[in-house]
């Protein structure tokens, strides 16, 4: 089982952006939720409000907080774009669209889910993985087909979704099927 992870309110965007205090205060219900579910592995994006969502759950389990920067923010452009909202829902349209300095959602989703994946071959689980909204949303879209730009508005900082592979008929060769379920309580 893995439990994937938005972070907490942050003061921004940018890697280095801490936490709000309410960000703070999230991260500490964050590890009392994921406290008792049995966590084995924690990995964060290297991004600081990432590891610091995560970093309460640490302390509470005694486990080390491991980054993976395939973890990190999707990068819709490096150049501003005042229509940024517009830019986002087109991409969703075409996985393949990428803006000046951006990458594709497509791409995203490749490093995210190679990053999971590891999570999930290599355990111990259940594992908490903790990454950011757009990240996220393309994550949810691959694993169960969920509508992305939607499901992009839709999440809350901090949100939780517990990910459970299901056995799929057909032998090995069959495809994974993955049962999500959003558990955090906002």
């Amino acid at each position: 089982m893995l439990y994937l992870v938005r972070h907490c309110q942050t003061t921004g965007q940018e890697p280095d952006a801490p936490l709000t205090t309410a960000g703070t205060a999230q991260a500490e219900t964050l590890a009392a939720l994921l406290g008792g579910r049995g966590i084995q592995r924690i990995v964060s994006s290297t991004h600081l409000r990432a590891r610091q969502s995560a970093q309460p759950l640490a302390a509470r389990t005694g486990l080390p907080l491991e980054t993976d920067g395939r973890l990190v923010e999707r990068v819709l452009s490096t150049e501003p774009l005042p229509d940024w909202r517009e830019r986002l829902l087109a991409s969703w349209t075409d996985h393949d669209l990428a803006y000046p300095g951006g990458e594709s959602g497509r791409v995203a989703t490749a490093r995210a889910l190679a990053a999971i994946g590891e999570v999930l071959e290599a355990g111990p689980l259940p594992a908490a993985v903790v990454t950011h909204g757009n990240l996220l949303s393309l994550l949810l879209h691959a694993l169960d087909g969920r509508p992305g730009f939607e499901t992009w508005e839709r999440l809350t900082n901090p949100d939780v979704f517990q990910v459970e592979r299901q056995m799929a008929s057909g032998g090995p060769a069959a495809a994974t099927r993955w049962r999500v379920t959003r558990i955090w309580p906002g």
